[in-house]
């Protein structure tokens, strides 16, 4: 088993904890963890972009003039590519951005996050996460604490509470999850990952 420094708000160790080394010290797959992260991304997309076509645009029934003669080029429709108003060629049309990944992929990918996280040093483990106070300095405080002030953090708790909605939410570099809600973006997106003593236990719990 892993061991990893458990820490209080002051950022001062109080205990260690054995992490499960078949979730967080396993070998990284990075293909199904590169393959996970464009998923994730291209779930993002909505996939409504959307233009007109010569067929689509209204008008042009009629040839704008005779072929020949006109001292003009010879032209079909007045809704043809070329014309002001008229169709577009080759531009986005509705489409669905979503790909497949099966489960056991999706769980290592999860674990080879994880993994690389831990084997980089970027993970902290608190004993828990609560403010006496809904206030952004109180969040501040913690960060400075844990010397991560200037770092995107990731904040993984196992149930929120409205003093640490309140006091992170003003925060740019703070992001706070559930650790239900824990995906592949979120965390290589992030420097450091902060979880809950409470968090590593579901996580694993649903990992194993």
């Amino acid at each position: 088993m892993k061991k990893i420094d458990l820490l209080n708000l002051k950022g001062e160790k109080v205990n260690e904890l054995k992490l499960n080394e078949e979730i967080f010290s396993i070998t990284p797959n990075d293909k199904v963890l590169y393959d996970a992260i464009i998923l994730a991304r291209a779930s993002l997309r909505q996939g409504t972009h959307s233009t007109k076509n010569r067929s689509e645009v209204s008008g042009g029934g009629r040839k704008p003039w005779r072929q020949k003669g006109t001292g003009h080029a010879r032209q079909g429709s007045i809704r043809a590519v070329q014309w002001v108003g008229g169709g577009r060629y080759g531009t986005p049309v509705p489409r669905d951005y979503s790909k497949k990944q099966n489960r056991k992929e999706r769980r290592l990918a999860l674990k080879s996050a994880l993994s690389h996280k831990f084997n980089d040093n970027e993970v902290i483990v608190m004993e828990e996460l609560a403010f006496r106070a809904p206030k952004t300095k109180e969040m501040m405080t913690l960060l400075n604490a844990l010397k991560i002030a200037d770092k995107k953090v990731l904040f993984v708790v196992d149930d929120f509470t409205e003093n640490v909605i309140l006091a992170s939410r003003n925060i740019p570099n703070v992001a706070l999850i559930a650790a239900n809600e824990l995906n592949v973006l979120d965390l290589v997106n992030s420097d450091v990952v902060v979880f809950t003593s409470e968090a590593i236990k579901k996580i694993e719990e649903a990992l194993k």
